[in-house]
């Protein structure tokens, strides 16, 4: 709107004496528009910065010169993909060892769990075998002569004599089966345990060794772009130190710090709109993170914007503005931000022009702001004539020459989505 110049107007009312002065009247011309109703947006704006909405640093676990970089700066890569590989002659060499001692525990565990028993094992089961045969021999020679001691054809003491014999052969029988058990009990268990041992700790060399070896191929962890490459092939790549930097940018965030007042209007899913720096162009987005916790730093909180980036029209690190709408407003009374005096005591102020065509000010109390329009809250309503151009020291009850201006009131954004 083309501010309108302030004039005065000289026109004769009259004549006074006989000194042909005319006595005039100072009319002041000025740009007047109406207040109306409509829909207005409460929106909450502030700068923030871009991150993607994945990052991965990937950091070798080793430490080992860079043997060859299948990416270079600006890849783009998917998931899973291979993008590097540290020298590993060394840790293949590992592996093999540790394969071959793995198999030869695994052989030596087999064949102890299926081996037939150990010697010692062997003479105590031959003892055994011995004492039944002679405990079997006893108790049929005591059988024998129990039926010639009770048909009067032995003496007593013979039958006494096979008696302790017998004893004595069942004593055998019972120590040697008792030492067989025990043979078996704690001689094979033993043995099994210790091939059980061995081959648990051969097979852990062989899958450190096997994950050292994986730890020499660089993956990318996410779909992305490359966005940093430390070194160059054949430098070392120090363990902890971050490689490559994968970013996936198809997504942003936007990171805000806003005053906690403004904060609590906020909730989940209030749709934004995020400005694209040199084009006037606008990303649609959505919030998404709201921080229970103030900043300690800034007493502000940190709120999160997601959005669509196509075609990566925002970069990681760019500062933007993010205009957040939290609630709208109908039947809103809005005039333009010209319209709004502030006097000495820091009252707004308003002045409207009546059905005369004079120039009244009135105190109102202010709410929302949108783009070039406020909403008046009190002291306005709708139909009224307000100045909007050359209020600005105009006294009170003063005679103006109105001229109403079109205004496009409705909210215009700065850019069109993309």
């Amino acid at each position: 709107m083309a501010a309108a110049s302030t004039s005065l107007l000289i026109a004769a009312v009259g004549c006074s004496g006989g000194n042909g002065l005319a006595k005039v009247t100072p009319v002041v011309r000025v740009d007047t528009v109406t207040a109306h109703r409509q829909t207005i947006d409460d929106v909450v704006t502030a700068q923030g910065l871009v991150y993607p909405i994945h990052q991965a640093s990937i950091t070798p676990k080793i430490t080992a010169p860079v043997q060859r970089f299948y990416v270079n700066r600006g890849s783009h890569v998917h998931a899973g993909q291979l993008l590097a590989v540290l020298a590993n002659k060394d840790l293949a060499a590992s592996l093999v060892s540790a394969r071959g001692a793995y198999d030869q525990a695994l052989a030596n565990y087999e064949s102890t769990t299926t081996a037939t028993l150990p010697e010692e094992i062997q003479t105590a089961e031959n003892n055994l075998k011995n004492a039944k045969s002679n405990l079997q021999a006893q108790q049929q020679l005591y059988d024998s002569e129990t039926r010639l001691y009770k048909e009067g054809a032995i003496a007593r003491k013979i039958l006494d004599a096979t008696g302790v014999a017998l004893t004595s052969a069942k004593s055998t029988y019972q120590n040697a089966k008792t030492r067989l058990h025990n043979l078996k009990l704690t001689g094979e268990t033993a043995q099994q345990r210790a091939a059980k041992g061995q081959l648990e700790s051969a097979h852990g060399k062989f899958l450190n060794a096997q994950a050292q070896l994986a730890y020499t191929e660089i993956r990318s962890p996410i779909t992305g772009a490359i966005a940093s490459r430390a070194v160059y092939p054949g430098d070392v790549a120090p363990a902890g130190v971050p490689l490559l930097t994968v970013m996936d940018t198809s997504k942003i965030i936007v990171r805000l710090h806003i005053p906690q007042s403004q904060a609590a209007q906020l909730k989940l899913g209030d749709p934004a709109s995020i400005q694209i720096p040199g084009s006037g162009k606008t990303l649609a987005g959505k919030l998404t993170v709201i921080s229970p916790a103030l900043d300690p730093n800034s007493t502000t909180v940190e709120v999160w914007v997601q959005a669509d980036n196509p075609h990566d029209v925002l970069q990681p690190g760019t500062s933007v503005s993010v205009s957040i709408t939290a609630r709208k407003i109908p039947n809103a009374v809005v005039v333009p931000d010209p319209a709004i005096l502030t006097n000495s005591a820091g009252e707004s102020r308003i002045m409207v022009v009546d059905s005369n065509d004079v120039a009244n000010s009135q105190s109102v109390t202010t709410g929302v702001e949108q783009g070039n329009l406020i909403q008046v809250l009190t002291g306005l309503k709708p139909g009224q004539q307000v100045i909007v151009s050359g209020a600005y020291g105009l006294p009170d009850n003063t005679k103006v020459k109105p001229t109403h201006v079109s205004l496009d009131l409705n909210h215009s954004s700065s850019g069109s989505s993309q």
